[in-house]
């Protein structure tokens, strides 16, 4: 049974989805822990909730990142994960933590990687005039919104869209993809070859919503 570890920093609606999937589909894997930088994450009452062990690391009360991350890796550890995931934590992380969790470390991005890393990314699609949105699960390495890509779902664009109705619509499938994707990693279907993901069993890592209902 491979255990789980969610970090957020809000209300963790992708680890809301995991959480659910992972128990209506009897997953051979179980969420541990959900661990916040952020005292009133509205996930971790979430998470209490439904019996998983809580905490926080606050990175205010760390002069420098790397105290932080020290900290919460140390977290982290006490539930010896096999995969920690990261639910919308909105905290930069530094090499020697991405090193400690190589390999087993995801991300979701709302961009189609490698366009838009950082802040922003829904509002830049449009002014850029992009035609395609979307999400990247991601393994993490220690340059930001970078390592190799597990999976992306895409939306198009639309003429009326502005930054909030295009994030809404990739939210919708970020809630599909990124439990796909975690499935995946505690099944052991993802093989990492020279920088590249690949699913053993040759599933499609990519989906496609247009009505930001069903994908195609």
């Amino acid at each position: 049974m491979k255990r789980i570890v969610i970090l957020l920093s809000g209300r963790g609606s992708n680890m809301q989805a995991i959480v659910e999937r992972c128990a209506a589909e009897g997953w051979p894997a179980q969420v541990v822990a959900v661990v916040s930088n952020r005292p009133g994450a509205g996930g971790l009452a979430y998470a209490a909730e439904r019996g998983i062990d809580t905490a926080v690391v606050d990175h205010r009360a760390f002069a420098e990142r790397e105290a932080f991350d020290a900290e919460l890796a140390r977290t982290i550890d006490r539930w010896s994960p096999d995969l920690v995931v990261l639910a919308g934590f909105m905290r930069v992380l530094g090499a020697a933590f991405t090193r400690h969790y190589e390999g087993r470390l995801l991300n979701i991005h709302p961009s189609l990687l490698p366009a838009f890393t950082g802040l922003h990314t829904h509002r830049r699609a449009i002014e850029a005039g992009c035609k395609w949105a979307g999400a990247t699960v991601h393994f993490v390495t220690a340059e930001l919104d970078h390592g190799p890509i597990v999976a992306q779902a895409a939306v198009p664009v639309r003429a009326d869209d502005d930054e909030h109705s295009l994030a809404e619509r990739v939210l919708v499938q970020e809630h599909r993809l990124y439990p796909l994707a975690v499935r995946w990693f505690v099944e052991g279907q993802l093989l990492i070859e020279q920088g590249r993901v690949r699913h053993l069993g040759g599933a499609p890592q990519w989906m496609i919503g247009f009505g930001g209902d069903e994908p195609v």
